[in-house]
């Protein structure tokens, strides 16, 4: 994981091929390090990671800020919350 002081500084979590639940169990585990506001992304491969981060986020009060997919890889951006 990439971490600066600046606000807009995105941490980068690379959880590509682990199956659920771990891409979640590990980003709910970063985030707690992560200061609030920071935005964290997180790749992942698994494709039901997509209704995963959406209902994690819900749950959390996180804002998942964007999703998009390229080439299998699933890029989540998530506003941790304050």
């Amino acid at each position: 994981m990439r971490t600066s002081d600046d606000y807009s500084t995105t941490e980068t979590l690379n959880l590509c091929n682990l199956a659920c639940p771990l891409p979640i169990l590990k980003t709910k585990k970063a985030i707690r390090e992560i200061p609030a506001g920071r935005l964290l992304t997180v790749l992942a491969t698994d494709p039901g990671s997509v209704q995963d981060f959406e209902n994690f986020c819900i749950l959390t009060g996180h804002q998942l800020e964007s999703h998009t997919v390229c080439d299998g890889v699933y890029k989540f951006q998530i506003r941790v919350k304050k």
